[in-house]
């Protein structure tokens, strides 16, 4: 595959990169995203995404970009240190980035295991906090995250940085609150509302078999809807002045609560 050399920052190509890590409308008529970094890019592959055009800085890329060629479906660019310099938002992202195609999954598509885990956000607003809940859902080992009523696109730049690439890794899916509802449900699921209000000790209530861990926003917390939908409500002790965690560090101990009941289980078992 032929590679052209970019040396200014007023090319097309790149401009077209930065437009798509800035504008989630030009992410979805374009139907690409952007993905920076070796380890990151290299989830992306093994997800078996399709690499659409990668840019490379030769003097700060190590390795063989011959490596990714095989996965690449257009071109390759190599680009000056000046030109990567205005592409790349961290110094530590080995000298790649690239355009990715999109594509989605849906709730019927997801592969459920026994007795899955699942994350549940509902509107949650900030794409490092997801970021972030994806990293959890992968050192947990959960089956998948579903966003509800999304309020940022799931390829949003800073939420593939913040994840370091767990947006590869876990099953992630994007529907409506009443959609996921269902869903769970249809699954002999249980919905358990992370809330302070007409709650339980998370540590207190049974993680072992099919759950749904679901959180809201820091600042509303759920809608009824899920609220009333759910099986059991829990909450995580509150014993300072603050009545609220951040949404990523909730989700990371009731996760871990769940690891911690299932392998007591298999342990006893």
């Amino acid at each position: 595959m032929e590679q052209q050399l970019i040396s200014s920052i007023q090319n097309p190509k790149v401009k077209l990169l930065q437009a798509l890590q800035k504008k989630s409308a030009e992410r979805r008529k374009n139907g690409l995203f952007v993905v920076e970094g070796r380890r990151e890019l290299m989830h992306c592959i093994s997800a078996g995404f399709e690499i659409d055009t990668v840019f490379y800085c030769p003097e700060l890329f190590e390795g063989e970009i011959a490596d990714f060629l095989p996965h690449v479906k257009r071109s390759v660019f190599a680009v000056t240190p000046d030109v990567y310099g205005k592409l790349a938002y961290r110094e530590s992202t080995e000298g790649v980035v690239a355009e990715v195609r999109e594509r989605y999954l849906s709730l019927d598509a997801l592969s459920l295991t026994e007795n899955p885990l699942l994350v549940v956000v509902e509107r949650v607003e900030k794409p490092g906090n997801l970021g972030a809940i994806l990293r959890s859902a992968d050192a947990a080992g959960a089956t998948a995250v579903i966003v509800c009523d999304p309020l940022t696109d799931l390829f949003n730049p800073n939420l593939i940085r913040s994840s370091i690439g767990a947006i590869f890794t876990v099953p992630c899916v994007a529907c409506s609150s009443d959609e996921c509802i269902a869903y769970l449900r249809a699954h002999d699921i249980q919905i358990l509302t992370a809330q302070l209000q007409d709650s339980h000790l998370y540590y207190a209530t049974d993680m072992q078999k099919g759950t749904a861990i679901v959180m809201g926003t820091e600042s509303t917390g759920l809608t009824d809807s899920w609220r009333q939908a759910a099986t059991a409500h829990i909450r995580i002790p509150m014993l300072g002045q603050l009545d609220s965690l951040n949404v990523s560090v909730s989700a990371a101990i009731l996760l871990f609560e769940a690891v911690r009941q299932r392998q007591t289980k298999g342990a006893q078992g």
